[in-house]
């Protein structure tokens, strides 16, 4: 594509981010006829988060026919838990088949919008300089894009290797090798257990521990794929009955949180079966309520952590140095490796882009007591900018693919209307906003996720920015009542 292409034409979106939610917009639009759209991705390919954490036992804790989008399943899945590589591969394949690959500018990091006008739209600034235009900007950049190193004094002192679980280094061998991992979350829990057989020495560092429960996963028969490839609407079926099954446990993360018991008694038993050493298992119990962090599934995290070449650390980390790891007390752990596993900086949305909106108002300054947006997508002051997979969006029980969906349609459906009305700008209007946001505000306070424990979940300030407080069916009714009689029309 060359430049000239890339300047300012009239009805251009700009959507930033080739994950789900890029591609899954930009194949939206392209089936309502917008064809002016132009992917702007950082990377070098698609697949978003699927593309950049490729450590070893990456994978999804949300099954793959539901994992997917609903008008592309995939009967090939080889897991009920796909690995990380074949949803990137799926993904890929949601490129090319849907005639993407054109439309996306690769190498392309954005680094500020600003809103110029109704006439004028967007300016989009590119990393290294080149200034673009679109009337419409959508942000596909999700909540998981950042990596989190933790605020530990001395990190750039360590004399070996050391990465992010989310940019791991391939190309060293971690055989033989003495290797420390800080952090005990979701991509810890995966990759632990097949570092562990391979390194003379893991020590793990747990801050707070995890609750863990058993992962119902298993490959897929030949048979399986063969029924799901002839009749297409057996995995529709299998799709429905795992969505309803994780749908109903949002009863006890949203409403009930009394009913997380059940979800404590299964963590207890799994803890019980898979951890001989009394000890360790009292070092691995979490001391918050159940849910309040997010809930994590393994069926090799517990053994990994009970091999003889583990060890598990709770005391704080003071500090890192040349040779290793100090603890309270000043115990030096020594460690050729330090490998992160502390997760992402997700109540930090759209970092480190600067989004400037109507009358030079700043995004960031609007969000400093935390993120919010209506329905997730759109914020006053801002017109024709939305965002996939924003504030207030994100689950503990369910897909998010099907949040994305529900948004995908909204947004689709508020553009066709703006095209068939001669419209050219819209925003929230303020009262609509803050209405809508202080409804998020009391539904969080009746979650889980407000039982007391501080989680990536919440700002400093306690503040919850990124759960969706209720059913996945309840957001898309939601998203598809609201249209553009909900909007401000600009201009």
């Amino acid at each position: 594509m060359s430049t000239s292409d890339l300047r300012t034409r009239p009805g251009r979106t700009v959507i930033i981010g080739a994950g789900f939610g890029g591609l899954g917009m930009a194949i939206a639009l392209k089936k309502a006829g917008f064809d002016d759209v132009l992917i702007l991705e950082k990377s070098q390919d698609v697949g978003g988060c699927w593309r950049e954490n490729s450590y070893p036992g990456a994978a999804c804790d949300v099954p793959s026919h539901l994992y997917s989008f609903s008008f592309e399943p995939n009967p090939r899945w080889t897991r009920k838990y796909a690995p990380q590589s074949e949803i990137h591969a799926y993904l890929q394949h949601c490129a090319r088949q849907y005639g993407l690959m054109d439309r996306i500018r690769f190498g392309a990091e954005v680094a500020s919008l600003r809103f110029l006008g109704v006439e004028d739209g967007w300016e989009v600034t590119l990393s290294q300089g080149e200034v673009l235009h679109a009337q419409f900007v959508i942000s596909a950049c999700g909540q998981l894009s950042t990596p989190q190193l933790p605020a530990i004094e001395g990190l750039s002192s360590f004399k070996g290797p050391q990465f992010h679980s989310a940019h791991w280094d391939h190309g060293l061998s971690l055989d033989g090798l003495k290797v420390a991992v800080i952090g005990t979350g979701a991509s810890a829990i995966q990759f632990i257990p097949e570092v562990a057989p391979k390194v003379a020495e893991l020590t793990v560092y747990q801050r707070s521990a995890p609750y863990v429960i058993p992962k119902d996963d298993r490959p897929y028969t030949p048979s399986e794929t063969a029924r799901f490839t002839r009749w297409p609407k057996l995995q529709a079926l299998s799709r429905a009955w795992i969505y309803l099954t994780h749908e109903a446990r949002a009863l006890a993360f949203t409403h009930v949180p009394q009913a997380m018991w059940f979800v404590q008694q299964s963590f207890l038993r799994h803890l019980r079966q898979q951890v001989p050493d009394p000890l360790l298992r009292a070092q691995l119990k979490p001391d918050y309520t159940v849910g309040c962090k997010r809930v994590l599934i393994s069926n090799d995290f517990y053994p990994a952590m009970s091999r003889p070449n583990v060890k598990l650390v709770t005391d704080a980390i003071t500090r890192v140095v040349p040779e290793g790891v100090v603890t309270a007390g000043g115990q030096l752990h020594p460690a050729d490796v330090i490998i992160y596993g502390t997760g992402f900086a997700a109540t930090q949305f759209l970092t480190p882009m600067k989004v400037t909106g109507r009358d030079g108002l700043d995004l960031h300054d609007v969000w400093k007591r935390g993120a919010q947006a209506y329905l997730g997508m759109t914020v006053s002051g801002f017109p024709n900018f939305f965002m996939l997979y924003g504030p207030n969006t994100n689950l503990g029980h369910n897909s998010i693919v099907y949040m994305l969906e529900s948004q995908i349609e909204h947004i689709s459906r508020c553009m066709q209307a703006m095209r068939n009305q001669g419209v050219k700008a819209i925003e929230v209007p303020r009262a609509r906003f803050d209405q809508f946001n202080d409804r998020i505000t009391a539904g969080l306070k009746r979650t889980v996720w407000a039982a007391g424990c501080s989680s990536w979940y919440q700002t400093r300030d306690g503040v919850n920015p990124t759960n969706w407080p209720g059913f996945t069916f309840s957001y898309r009714w939601l998203t598809r009542r609201a249209d553009l009689g909900d909007y401000q029309v600009l201009g």
